[in-house]
């Protein structure tokens, strides 16, 4: 599948992407607008349009493996990072903005703010805490 209007889907359309490693179904890209703050992040994107991580096919899996792999070797050696947070989000609840499956891939430091804090830090947070009518039975 393919969405013309999906940057993703669309990879060179933006000059200021870069795609850093490809295979034959997913690229491993950064850009440097993003690096701001996540200095070092990317993401690992298929190719072809799957909505979310959920719709990956065993190729695709396999293939973002192996970049996540070559994502890493490549990030230790420009950034001597000390750790990683990766995850996916999926669906606009769980903090999908783009319809497009994507990995993040997220090189942490020691001397962050908020070094130590992963991906449950925030959504365990006890405003986070749903309210007692909202639980399915």
């Amino acid at each position: 599948m393919y969405e013309a209007t999906c940057p993703y889907c669309n990879l060179t359309a933006d000059p200021e992407q870069q795609i850093i490693f490809e295979t034959e179904t997913c690229a491993y890209i950064q850009k440097p607008s993003e690096q701001k703050v996540l200095e070092g992040s990317g993401l690992i994107v298929p190719k072809r349009h799957a909505v979310d991580v959920f719709s990956l096919t065993p190729e695709e899996w396999r293939d973002t493996q192996e970049l996540l792999l070559k994502a890493k070797a490549y990030l230790e050696e420009r950034y001597a990072n000390e750790g990683y947070t990766v995850g996916w989000n999926t669906g606009e609840v769980g903090g999908q903005s783009i319809p497009h499956a994507h990995l993040h891939v997220i090189p942490r430091f020691s001397d962050e703010p908020l070094a130590g804090k992963g991906i449950r830090y925030w959504i365990k947070q006890k405003e986070n805490k749903r309210g007692a009518m909202s639980t399915k039975l």
